[in-house]
This record gives structure tokens, C-alpha cells and sequence, in this order.
């Protein structure tokens, strides 16, 4: 990595962008120059103040062309909202041309870069890359790690390999975003509701890409993707973000994509997500309402239990978000303190397995938060 401070743009003022924002404004080696944003009504804003009400003097503008103009060395894209990657592809596209590195949140699918469909869309972006000689690189706590990145660096311990199964177990009461919950996923609604993420091939879709990256770093081949589906319904009313869930209704799902190697289930990434703990307790669970369990079967056989959580919620980044708050912080650092990394790195499209292990070497603070 070079010397000296890197020039940072964070697009969007979310909870990410907003996490994003007072990390760089902290840390020694980044500078915040400029930060964008959808509204008219926080155009010109301090970007501090918008993201946890303390001013850093840098404004916030929805003048792309300007922020381009800033010349910086990498932008932290964080929009998020429906058909985002439809928005987003062009985003990348001019920022990659003008020779501007990428690191985003926003497009998951994007964490394995060379598997990434479109195949339309990833030819944009490579040939952007290479016009721009610079990068682009995905990632998020899952995806982006615990179903990926972890399992690879678990595996080092590994002399042989037999299964790799990846969970996230989670409580979704405090998303509240109706579409998605119930549209896309089904909760609050009866069984014979068809869900979108129950369409064939729509959970293989979702996270054939980590499964792929991982049979690729491991040296296999995967030769299909298989998925299950399964969901329980609430014995009670819930009153969770989304709304009212009534009793008799769907209050939990388990998800889970299979990666076949050599004819055998091989690598799994599952996803258990409950309206309530006391939902579809013969489902597996964790002690924290958003945790993750990582089980290698091999020489030797090998279990890793993780959970991000947050102690300090006096930042009004964090402060209004519940079980998922400390996933929310892990997912804006992994881009953020893969910055310096990405624009050291060889032009094209990254994936975390292309990256040195991108350290925070400005995080450690022995006193804890000021």
C-alpha cells in the first residue's frame, strides 16, 4: 500500500453510508471529501451531522458529476433501495472510467465478481475497470464473510475436507421493510402464498456465487446448486417492524443452497430467519438474535460460532437499530478497511480471496470509544 491519506467518497447517508462516514472521518490514513445523496432536501448538509450528529465540515451534494470531479481515489457506495443494482451498475460503470476505485455494499452478488449475471452487466464493469485502471470489490458480512471469507481462512487448518456448512441464524422483528418481508419472503401470510424466494432457482441465484468461490479457492468444481425451502407459522400474533403477524401466519424460514461436489453435498450456506425466538425452535438456533456458525467436516473437523453485537449505541448511526446494529457496523468495515487495499491492488474485478487480509491498521484503540 502507498503512503499517505487516500481521498474517499461515501455514496449514500444509510446506515452503512452512515457508519462509513464516521469511520473515515476518524481514521488517519482516509480522507472524506465528499459525500452524495438522493434528496434534495439534504443537499448541502454537513455529512457529520446527517450521518450522527457531530459536524466534520464536509457537505453533502446529489451532483454526481461533481463528486466525480473531486478526483478521489475510491468511493464507498452504500445506496441501497429496490432494483439497486439496476441504479448501481451505472454508477460503477462512470466511476470506474474515471479512473475512480469502488467499494461497495450495495450489489451482493458482485462479492464474486466472476460469477456475477448479467454476464452483460460484469463485461460493463471489467471493461470500465480497465479503462480506468482501477478497481472494484464487494463484500458485507454476509455476504462478503461469514459464508465465504471465513470458511477459507478456517480452512486453513484443514488437511482434508469433507463438508462446509455456513449459517446465519437471525431475528428479522426489527425489519421493517413490508415488500421484502412479506412480498419477497413470505412472512405474515399463509402457506399457500408463494414467495418469491420460493421460486425455482431464486435462493440457488442468491448465493450460488460464494458457493462458487469457495469450490474455486478450494480447487473443486461444482457441479449444480440445489436449494431447500421451508417455512413455520406463528402459533401467536406478532407485533413486529414489518406490522401485525397474525397467528396461523408464516413467522419463520430456512433457506438453504447446496453446492454437489463429486455427487455430494458439499458446501451449504443456510439461512434460518425467525419473526421470534419462539418460532420453529426445532430450527438450529444461536444465543444472540443475529449470529453465524461456520462447521467444517474433515481432518480435523472444525466449529466457529460468531456474533458481531454492539455495546455503545450513544451514536445516532447505530442508535435506532436493534439485534442487527453490530452486523450493520461489521458490514460497513469490511469495505471501509479494504480501501487502502483495493487501490493497491491490480486493476479489474476483485473478490476477497484476490485481497490481502485487509487489517484495520488504524482501529485499535486499547481506551475504547471517546
Amino acid at each position: 500500500m502507498t503512503g499517505g491519506k487516500h481521498r474517499v467518497v461515501v455514496w449514500s447517508t444509510g446506515g452503512i453510508g452512515s457508519i462509513a462516514i464516521r469511520a473515515i472521518s476518524q481514521r488517519p490514513d482516509l480522507e472524506l471529501v465528499g459525500v452524495w445523496v438522493h434528496s434534495p432536501d439534504k443537499d448541502g448538509m454537513d455529512a457529520g451531522e446527517l450521518a450522527n450528529g457531530q459536524p466534520i465540515g464536509v457537505a453533502t451534494t446529489t451532483d454526481a458529476d461533481a463528486l466525480v470531479g473531486l478526483r478521489p481515489d475510491c468511493v464507498v457506495y452504500a445506496a441501497s433501495g429496490p432494483e439497486r443494482d439496476a441504479l448501481a451498475i451505472p454508477d460503477y460503470v462512470k466511476l470506474l472510467n474515471a479512473g475512480i476505485n469502488v467499494v461497495t455494499t450495495s450489489t451482493t452478488h458482485l462479492v464474486n465478481p466472476h460469477a456475477y449475471e448479467p454476464a452483460e452487466w460484469r463485461d460493463q464493469l471489467a471493461a470500465a475497470a480497465k479503462e480506468g485502471q482501477v478497481s472494484l470489490y464487494a463484500s458485507g458480512i454476509e455476504p462478503g464473510f461469514v459464508a465465504d471469507y471465513l470458511p477459507l481462512v478456517l480452512s486453513t487448518q484443514s488437511s482434508q475436507i469433507e463438508k462446509i456448512h455456513a449459517y446465519e441464524i437471525g431475528l428479522y422483528d426489527d425489519y421493517g421493510v413490508p415488500d421484502i418481508m412479506g412480498d419477497a419472503l413470505g412472512f405474515g401470510r399463509p402457506l399457500d402464498y408463494q414467495p418469491w424466494i420460493s421460486f425455482p432457482g431464486a435462493i440457488a441465484g442468491e448465493w450460488q456465487g460464494q458457493i462458487r468461490m469457495v469450490a474455486e479457492a478450494l480447487g473443486v468444481e461444482v457441479q449444480e446448486v440445489r436449494e431447500t425451502f421451508d417455512r413455520a407459522v406463528t402459533e401467536r400474533t406478532l407485533e413486529v417492524a414489518m406490522g401485525t403477524v397474525e397467528a396461523g401466519t408464516c413467522g419463520a424460514l430456512r433457506m438453504q443452497a447446496i453446492g454437489i461436489v463429486d455427487g455430494c453435498e458439499a458446501i451449504v450456506i443456510e439461512h434460518v430467519t425467525r419473526l421470534a425466538p419462539d418460532v420453529a425452535p426445532q430450527w438450529p438456533t444461536l444465543p444472540n438474535a443475529l449470529g453465524y456458525r461456520i462447521v467444517i467436516t474433515g481432518q480435523p473437523d472444525i466449529e466457529c460460532t460468531m456474533a458481531a453485537t454492539v455495546r455503545d449505541r450513544k451514536d445516532a448511526a447505530i442508535e435506532s437499530m436493534t439485534s442487527g446494529a453490530g452486523a450493520m457496523v461489521a458490514t460497513a468495515m469490511r469495505v471501509v478497511n479494504a480501501v487502502p487495499y483495493v487501490i493497491a491492488a491490480q486493476p479489474g474485478l476483485l473478490s476477497s480471496v484476490e485481497l490481502p487480509l485487509t487489517i484495520p491498521r488504524h482501529a485499535f484503540n486499547p481506551r475504547g470509544s471517546a
